[in-house]
């Protein structure tokens, strides 16, 4: 029988992409992550070590940071070569982290919009994993779909430096960070969608503080941040100011996709398990694998699982070659995310009471897809913005045509 968390099930499917690497990333992950998993969900000095020992292991087999410029020590994937590593390598949440990939959204980010001193004191470092980087966007009482009313402002000094002060929550791993971009007023008033800027912020600076850890559903991993007069050098500002909803927005359109892939490995996981179980588990009434119910659950689980895929990959062939892919990225998020929920919600009803215990990973696995759904803007976000993108293109023009849905749905 099949091993369920061995590198040759739905989880490490082929991509449309080369499978050498790929299969090479999915082994490690199952062989050498995955045994980690409890030592790392617990965090503390055990996690630190293991985590240490993964990232040197991951050198010595050239798998780490895969997507990173290789000008920097990154292995230089493009992004496109990337994707289907991602789906291997997301089917641990902490695979990215093993691997080296992590900080591949700040990099991006920091390479494309920092100023020199920038690129050349930190980005070194954060392919090397000497540095941890966080992005802090979403504050409390503030609805996070609206950035516009970002209350965190930030005032510029006569020497061109900036004091920030502020509350941010929700902020993925700020406990570790060294480096943290956060999103600030640099002008106008709450409201308005310009006047938005990115700064960089070292958190060893004065007035940084950990303010507490905000467990998702048991979780660790977030926390709340509070800024007190920090102040920040001039060159720290990451753009030219006043455009920070356009950077975002190029971060969270990669950043969407890359969690949508891994979210689909995740749920491959769920499903080998799922598959594993129904063979394997017999009664008077003989395995679970010959009622009609259970391969209901196989089936939907599949096609979900499937059809989320084609949809990630839609959206990372648009990104890769530089096109606009809002509507194939909100069509993705949603439909990984509401596919993890299902395929683990499934793979935890075949196995029964087992399915909430500690002895598998389903409990975890289903705690992310419920999550998913509200990380980086909640279902209702990309319904509502995907349909009026869509409609947009039915609207009659002035000769009171309307476009075919052909060219309006694309």
């Amino acid at each position: 029988m099949t091993d369920p968390e061995s590198p040759t099930g739905e989880a490490a499917r082929r991509g449309p992409y080369p499978t050498g690497l790929r299969e090479r990333v999915a082994r490690f992950v199952a062989e050498r992550v995955i045994p980690y998993e409890t030592v790392l969900d617990a965090g503390g000095e055990a996690a630190d070590a293991a985590l240490a020992s993964l990232r040197a292991r991951a050198e010595e087999d050239g798998l780490w940071a895969l997507p990173l410029p290789a000008e920097l020590g990154g292995g230089g994937l493009s992004f496109g070569e990337y994707a289907a590593l991602a789906e291997a390598e997301g089917a641990s949440d902490h695979g990215p982290a093993a691997l080296g990939s992590a900080p591949l959204l700040d990099v991006t980010m920091l390479a494309r919009h920092g100023g020199q001193r920038v690129r050349e004191e930190y980005l070194a470092p954060l392919v090397a994993g000497d540095l941890r980087a966080c992005y802090a966007m979403t504050e409390q009482d503030v609805p996070g779909s609206d950035p516009s009313l970002t209350g965190t402002r930030a005032e510029r000094n006569p020497d061109g430096s900036w004091l920030v002060s502020g509350r941010k929550w929700f902020t993925s791993g700020a406990g570790r960070a060294d480096l943290v971009t956060v999103l600030v007023r640099t002008g106008g008033s709450p409201g308005d969608r310009e006047g938005l800027s990115l700064l960089l912020v070292p958190t060893s600076s004065a007035g940084f503080r950990v303010l507490r850890e905000l467990p998702v559903l048991g979780a660790t991993g977030q926390y709340e941040i509070g800024l007190d007069r920090v102040r920040v050098p001039a060159d720290h500002l990451i753009g030219a100011g006043g455009d920070a909803l356009s950077i975002a927005g190029e971060r969270l359109q990669l950043g969407r996709t890359l969690r949508c892939l891994r979210w689909i490995g995740q749920a491959g996981r769920a499903f080998d398990l799922m598959c594993a179980r129904a063979a394997g588990r017999g009664g008077t009434g003989g395995p679970l694998a010959g009622h009609q119910l259970v391969q209901q659950h196989v089936f939907e689980a599949l096609l979900a699982l499937r059809g989320a895929r084609l949809l990630a990959h839609e959206a990372v062939a648009l990104i890769a070659a530089g096109q606009d892919a809002r509507t194939e990225v909100g069509l993705a998020k949603v439909a990984a995310a509401r596919m993890l929920q299902q395929v683990t919600d499934s793979a935890i009803q075949v196995h029964g009471a087992a399915g909430l215990g500690p002895d598998t990973p389903l409990p975890a696995l289903f705690r992310t897809g419920r999550a998913a759904r509200i990380l980086d803007g909640p279902d209702e976000l990309h319904v509502t913005s995907v349909a009026r993108r869509v409609l947009r293109g039915y609207a009659p023009g002035r000769d009171g045509t309307t476009p075919s849905p052909a060219a309006s749905a694309g």
